[in-house]
């Protein structure tokens, strides 16, 4: 067997600061994803665990966990069912996983794949929110809850401008700010809040998406009274201002 994968790298570069990926069907006939990144490939599948693998039987580590909660609700009474270190670790390492496949699926717009992969992610974070043993081991997945909020927004958000629904993507761009700063409020971190690169970057997106959008009736009609009234033509500024008038009496 020949491991050497220069062959494939050739033929494909790596483009920094892009998202880089290909979808095709395995020779297991499942359908996988490949990201291209600056030393080499990763592969994973488009449906189920990314890498392929049932943990103690399971379809994701996650999964395993859920079921071992159900199993402690059973049996041990009034006994708290706890997350330590490791648990932790674990399911942030499989937390991983999904992020690379969602930032591939959103490439490929695959909205639907990527709208489940973020959500599986919240899931798992209020998991380890409410079961850590402690603060900070629920952080040190918490703290990838912005990037999740980020890309969550944008697929669905891409979905509404890709049918020209610019004020339900506005509307959808809006929500996930506010969720953003709901969520650095919620844990008391202005700080980090303010410098955010998730929000800066969704605000920056809804600024693109509100000036290319098409004028409602009624800012077109405001606009052609401002820019009658700029080249002093006041004849058709009086008629634009009736206009105006009459629309706003009908709204």
């Amino acid at each position: 067997m020949n491991f050497d994968i220069s062959h494939l790298l050739e033929h494909w570069d790596f483009q920094p600061g892009q998202v880089v990926v290909r979808k095709f069907v395995g020779k297991d006939g499942q359908e996988k994803i490949q990201l291209r990144v600056d030393l080499g490939i990763l592969q994973m599948n488009t449906h189920g665990r990314p890498d392929g693998k049932r943990p103690f039987g399971h379809a994701s580590l996650f999964d395993f966990y859920i079921s071992k909660l159900q199993t402690h609700r059973q049996s041990a009474g009034d006994d708290a069912f706890t997350l330590k270190a490791e648990d932790c670790a674990r399911l942030q390492m499989e937390a991983f996983q999904y992020h690379h496949r969602y930032i591939c699926l959103l490439q490929l717009e695959d909205f639907a794949g990527a709208l489940r992969d973020t959500a599986r992610n919240l899931k798992v974070f209020d998991f380890v929110d409410e079961y850590a043993v402690d603060e900070d081991l629920a952080w040190s997945l918490q703290q990838f809850r912005p990037q999740v909020l980020m890309i969550h927004a944008r697929a669905v958000a891409t979905q509404h401008l890709q049918t020209e629904e610019f004020a339900a993507a506005i509307k959808e761009i809006e929500t996930g700010i506010d969720r953003l700063r709901e969520f650095y409020e919620e844990h008391g971190r202005h700080d980090l809040m303010a410098q955010s690169p998730e929000i800066s970057a969704l605000q920056h997106w809804l600024e693109d998406v509100n000036h290319k959008r098409p004028l409602s009736k009624r800012e077109q009609l405001e606009q052609d009274l401002n820019e009658a009234v700029k080249r002093e033509d006041y004849e058709k500024a009086a008629k634009v201002r009736d206009a105006l008038k009459r629309f706003k009496s009908k709204e």
